[in-house]
Order: C-alpha cells, then sequence, then structure tokens
C-alpha cells in the first residue's frame, strides 16, 4: 500500500522538528513522490549528510512502503 503525503510529512517533521516540508505526487500514483525538506539543523551539513538526516527521520520506509523520493535539502536563508 502506496504512502500517503501527509504522512510523509509527518514523519519527516518529528525526526526534523524545525523542518518545513513540501510533498508533490509526481506520478499521481501516490508511490511517486517529490520532497523539499527546508531546514536550519542542515547548516555546514554536506548535502549527502542532510539527504541522511532526511531518510533516518523516514525510518527505514525508503525503498518498502515509500517506493520513490526525489530529495531536495534547503538550509533557509
Amino acid at each position: 500500500m502506496p504512502m500517503a503525503a501527509e504522512d510523509i510529512s509527518d514523519l519527516i517533521r518529528a525526526g526534523i522538528p524545525d523542518a518545513v516540508v513540501e510533498i508533490t505526487d509526481l506520478a499521481g500514483d501516490g508511490d511517486h513522490y517529490a520532497a523539499k525538506v527546508t531546514s536550519a539543523s542542515f547548516a555546514g551539513m554536506p548535502r549527502v549528510r542532510q539527504h541522511q538526516a532526511v531518510y533516518a527521520a523516514l525510518g527505514g520506509r525508503m525503498g518498502g512502503v515509500l517506493h520513490a523520493l526525489q530529495l531536495t535539502t534547503v538550509v533557509p536563508k
């Protein structure tokens, strides 16, 4: 069963409390999403570590219940 966009947002915000999360359903199938995650906690982190923080917040759901996630991470200006 696909994962709802709201569930993805909730998990990310639970793991990264200051995150502003924007989710887009790329294929309209509830299985392929894009996420833009903005967080001050990303400051000074290389992009790979930022993405790892988001994946950690998703608790191992990537590749399972969450099939595909195009991820963009941003530090607020």
